[in-house]
């Protein structure tokens, strides 16, 4: 199985840091591999706890989906697909985004901190910047 390796997760963790910051945020950033499993992780002074866990689920959720969690959203309001919200570990908010290299999903990066559309900007511009596939 295709996975990221810790150093472009590492890249993307300092790159994801950059944009918050530069927007004025404190962010929480996780990194996983394509199995949901964490590989890295960072999470600046000030952010709020609860900020590094949604991270790392947002980062599970788009590994697990192959999706952005901001269109997971509209998803799950859909009543077929609405008990999935439940999950423990779904969280269907703006910022988690999957890793593609090509069109194997090689990870997921989940970005907490700001407003959901601060951490999908955030994530985006991160992707941009390290060579990685922006989803819509």
């Amino acid at each position: 199985m295709s996975t990221i390796s810790r150093a472009a997760a590492v890249a993307l963790i300092e790159a994801v840091r950059h944009e918050a910051a530069a927007a004025g945020f404190g962010v929480a950033t996780a990194v996983t591999d394509a199995g949901g499993h964490l590989v890295a992780f960072e999470r600046a002074d000030g952010t709020p706890f609860l900020a590094a866990e949604v991270a790392v689920d947002k980062a599970w959720t788009a590994a697990s989906f192959r999706l952005a969690t901001h269109t997971l959203n509209a998803i799950v309001a859909d009543p077929q697909v609405a008990p999935l919200a439940h999950h423990p570990r779904l969280m269907a908010v703006g910022g988690g985004v999957p890793l593609f290299d090509g069109d194997v999903c090689v990870g997921g990066l989940g970005v907490s901190g700001g407003t959901a559309q601060q951490d999908v900007d955030a994530a985006r511009a991160a992707l941009k910047s390290q060579g990685f596939s922006v989803p819509d």
